[in-house]
């Protein structure tokens, strides 16, 4: 599923279907031939899109966790492919962009949180970690939320980083990719670049 990846440092968002990883890889590039719907698990295979004179790429990853009419063997596979690629792919991925719905996540976290089971969601940020990948947490749909602040640190509390959040601006942005409002995506993916030494690539993002 994952082959013929061109050769290219990458910045990869990962997350589960439908939280609009799409729409934010067509916000991100300014281009729009990426398939968005409301259908979940549209994207099955990565999304590169990369610039001809440039070593350089965005990359969306296709959607894990449950998926309306995917079976649960299809729904593993996406899944072990995924991981698969960000293991085989972590020395040339400058950052990963875990793209979340800022009305749904905290109570889906909670949901799928067991004595024997960590949420896909909490999973993923803490294997990236393992990966030594910058990770950025987008905070999509943040339209749709009106208990802002006291939501995003929830989510900070869920994923093991100490509340307020906005002292882990480098890692959790709120954003609207379907306004277009991803400011704070932007800076903190910048903030990384910048600490790997790639200021160049300031004008892709």
């Amino acid at each position: 599923m994952f082959e013929d990846r061109p050769n290219r440092d990458e910045i990869v968002l990962v997350g589960r279907s439908n939280v609009g990883k799409s729409t934010l890889m067509r916000e991100l590039t300014g281009h729009s031939k990426f398939t968005t719907g409301k259908k979940p698990g549209v994207t099955r295979k990565p999304n590169h899109f990369d610039w001809t004179s440039e070593k350089f790429m965005f990359t969306d990853l296709p959607g894990f966790g449950f998926m309306s009419g995917v079976d649960a063997d299809t729904r593993e596979a996406i899944k072990t492919d995924i991981v698969r690629y960000l293991e085989e792919n972590a020395d040339n991925i400058l950052a990963a962009v875990l793209v979340v719905d800022g009305k749904s996540v905290v109570d889906i976290i909670d949901r799928h949180t067991t004595d024997d089971s960590i949420p896909h969601d909490v999973e993923m940020f803490y294997f990236l970690d393992e990966l030594d990948i910058p990770t950025v947490v987008a905070v999509n749909k943040m339209d749709k939320v009106g208990d802002r602040d006291e939501r995003l640190n929830d989510l900070c509390d869920r994923l093991g980083l100490f509340p307020p959040w906005k002292q882990w601006r480098n890692v959790i942005a709120p954003i609207t990719a379907k306004r277009g409002d991803i400011t704070n995506l932007e800076e903190a993916l910048r903030k990384h670049l910048h600490e790997q030494g790639r200021d160049d690539l300031f004008k892709f993002v």
